[in-house]
């Protein structure tokens, strides 16, 4: 890659890079006019293999050519004329009228189109409102120029690759997130990431159906944003099998989304529906409430004894201790004997009244200033400290070249990180990080790692949370027994397990002893997730304690 702010032509050299990559890694999966437009593009002049690139890199179709000014690239005219050779662009496209007003100012749209002075001052959809009728078809740019004054000759050019070149980026990106804009911000150095071997074998589409399919649940997914009716949403998404179950869960999590806005809005028959058919995680659950909710207890409660067969997390265990009395009761079944599981209530809890803070503060921050002392410093850390630690420890499992987890240069962590089969594909290269803590071979691996990694992109580390100061205290004074059982737990679930813990924690290193701390502010209740770490903790005996605050103005 290039640094922008050395070579002007950097754009052009990141996009020919791609076009390289694609041909190399997904030959097979690019057809005639694909591979056509490959090797046409290389033996164009550079000032229009730079021109086109630009206009791929904009936002929209149309570009006048008076706003194609690139001091690297010259007259836009000369670098636009083998491009329109090719087909590439277009100097006489067909517009709507919206299409015309999207191009135009409104200077420009009064003089043209003769307004008056009254709709010339108007807005632009009063002034579209005002020529609707009159032009209500779409027309070439010929034809349009027919209607204004002569003088107005400017060029206009429209892109003809943009649904191809989508295709290309994410073929390349293998998501429709990430755009060209990855390429500019780690060159300047804004984002940084590991540099993992990209094997043939690491390809996120084995088929051109499965690029097909992206495509189209991309698009379904965009019109669902845009707020287009459900139905069409749904009639446009496409059927994929379990022969891509990377491209299934995106599907999943899509219905999902999907159901979930339908339940919202009690259309609770169509959401029961998608809930069915999908696999992502929660559904069930979801499932079980609608059926609940209609009065459908029979049922609801035959799913809730499937779940709790096999429940598929923890997270829908402590569901179902909720939901399963409920409906036994609605269904008149005798209430059974509460089980004997770790609770919140064998976590300490300790009640703090503390004078009311002025403007500007965080609950946490002035309960952490409430307990901090030299000897025993306490640190805001939530999610971040621990995540660290297991992501510093566990880098090169994270990171292990697996087939189809990493797709190209620009990811922030494997694309089957929250796969069900995340931990099992890379278990060999996670005992290897585990067994490290039986011995302090940990904490030479956390400290290299905090070192020679810093600033790399990490779905587990978060850089700016970090110091060397708080490093140093975790590995002095929290043991390798308990960081183990912290750390399994975050591996056995990555969905869920990453949030949910407690918001402080206080060191005492002369001791080599730590406490960790959640913090519930004034009408603050826990949230499910941290009642399951609360419940982990005090299974395992690892010290934590509950801060209820209140203000002593509020105090009774």
């Amino acid at each position: 890659m290039t640094n922008p702010l050395s070579d002007p032509f950097y754009y052009l050299e990141n996009f020919t890079g791609v076009l390289a990559w694609l041909e190399q890694r997904y030959r097979d999966l690019l057809d005639e006019t694909e591979l056509a437009f490959i090797a046409g593009f290389a033996e164009l002049p550079k000032p229009s293999r730079a021109l086109l690139v630009r206009m791929v890199m904009r936002k929209g179709e149309l570009f006048r050519a008076t706003k194609l000014h690139y001091a690297e690239i010259g007259a836009a005219e000369d670098a636009a004329a083998p491009l329109l050779a090719q087909g590439w662009i277009a100097a006489d496209p067909v517009l709507t009228l919206e299409q015309v007003f999207a191009v135009l100012t409104k200077p420009e749209l009064a003089r043209l189109f003769g307004l008056s002075t009254q709709q010339a001052a108007a807005k632009k959809a009063d002034q579209l409102a005002v020529l609707s009728e009159k032009f209500a078809e779409a027309l070439p740019l010929s034809a349009w120029r027919a209607h204004w004054p002569a003088d107005f000759d400017e060029p206009l050019y429209a892109l003809r690759i943009t649904a191809m070149c989508d295709r290309f980026r994410v073929m390349y990106f293998g998501n429709g997130y990430q755009d060209w804009t990855e390429f500019v911000l780690a060159d300047l150095g804004v984002f940084a990431y590991e540099k993992v071997e990209l094997t043939l074998a690491s390809r996120a589409f084995r088929t051109r159906a499965d690029v097909d399919d992206y495509l189209r649940l991309h698009a379904c997914r965009s019109r669902f944003h845009e707020g287009a009716p459900i139905d069409d949403v749904l009639a446009g998404l496409p059927e994929i099998g379990a022969t891509n179950q990377w491209l299934a869960t995106r599907r999943d999590k899509f219905l999902f989304q999907i159901a979930q806005q339908l339940e919202q809005g009690a259309e609770l028959s169509t959401a029961l529906a998608l809930y069915a058919q999908c696999a992502h995680p929660g559904a069930r659950m979801r499932a079980v409430r609608v059926l609940e909710r209609v009065e459908q207890f029979e049922q609801a409660y035959a799913l809730a004894q499937r779940a709790e067969a096999l429940p598929e997390s923890e997270a829908e265990q402590q569901q179902l201790l909720r939901i399963m009395p409920r409906l036994r009761r609605k269904l008149g079944l005798p209430k059974l004997a509460a089980a004997a599981t770790a609770t919140v209530a064998s976590t300490t809890e300790v009640l703090l009244v503390l004078p009311a803070p002025e403007a500007n503060f965080f609950v946490e921050g002035v309960v952490r200033d409430h307990f901090h002392e030299a000897h025993a410093p306490v640190h805001y850390v939530e999610n971040t400290l621990l995540n660290s630690l297991f992501g510093l420890l566990c880098w090169d499992a994270v990171f292990a070249a697996v087939p189809g987890a990493f797709f190209h240069p620009f990811q922030h962590g494997p694309a089957d990180l929250l796969a069900a089969d995340f931990h099992a594909r890379r278990e060999a290269e996670f005992s290897a990080c585990f067994a490290q803590l039986a011995s302090l071979d940990y904490q030479a691996t956390i400290r290299k790692n905090f070192a020679e990694k810093v600033g790399l992109q990490s779905p587990f580390v978060f850089w700016g949370s970090l110091s060397e100061e708080l490093i140093t205290l975790a590995l002095t004074c929290i043991p390798a027994a308990h960081l183990q059982k912290l750390f399994t737990r975050i591996l056995q679930d990555l969905s869920a397990n990453r949030s949910g813990l407690p918001d402080l924690i206080q060191f005492w290193p002369a001791e080599q002893r730590y406490q960790m701390i959640e913090v519930k502010g004034p009408g603050d209740r826990l949230q499910d997730n941290q009642k399951r770490w609360l419940a982990y903790f005090a299974e395992h005996d690892l010290p934590v304690s509950v801060c209820y605050v209140q203000w002593q103005e509020a105090a009774v």
